[in-house]
């Protein structure tokens, strides 16, 4: 999928959850919208994403670094997320994910991450996330868990251990509440 067809995702996602879909997208509701601190720490982590993936770290880095100060908000640049990502809020969220599917919702102090210090960034080590997640303010998954599709890990929880998809998962440590 292209940058531009990403962003696009992204932004209709705004869109839809803003529930202004329905309504006509004017030149100025769209430049409004992407200028939103909702949407702009998404545009600065697609083209850090972006830059990595061609071997531009230097860039990437920069984006990453303008997205920290701005926003509070620490990606990884070599993060894979899928289209619609939505950031209610960013501050203090660190997102070292291996790998985010498609429209994922994370709120703020969110941290996803290894269990120990990992500088190489190791796969084996990091979170993968299904598609439609949604994940509470506070919330912290660490270490080489999956979290399934549909799931929707609560506030302030912490997951070390999977999480099946459609499962609502809250407490220390995470325990499923509900399972779809």
């Amino acid at each position: 999928m292209s940058l531009k067809a990403i962003l696009f995702a992204d932004l209709t996602r705004q869109y839809v959850i803003a529930g202004q879909l329905q309504r006509q997208a004017t030149v100025l509701g769209v430049l409004k919208s992407s200028f939103s601190p909702r949407f702009m720490p998404v545009v600065l982590f697609r083209l850090s994403h972006w830059f990595f993936q061609r071997g531009l770290s230097p860039l990437a880095k920069i984006f990453g670094l303008t997205n920290f100060i701005l926003f509070g908000l620490e990606i990884a640049a070599r993060c894979e997320i899928g289209p619609g990502l939505y950031f209610p809020h960013t501050q203090g969220t660190v997102i070292g994910a291996n790998k985010i599917g498609e429209n994922a919702t994370i709120y703020h102090n969110v941290t996803f991450g290894a269990r120990e210090i990992d500088l190489d960034y190791s796969a084996s080590s990091r979170p993968n996330v299904g598609d439609n997640v949604i994940v509470g303010a506070g919330a912290k998954i660490l270490g080489p868990v999956m979290v399934g599709s549909h799931a929707r890990v609560g506030a302030n929880a912490v997951v070390v251990e999977d999480v099946p998809a459609g499962a609502t998962v809250v407490g220390i440590p995470a325990r499923i509440v509900k399972q779809v």
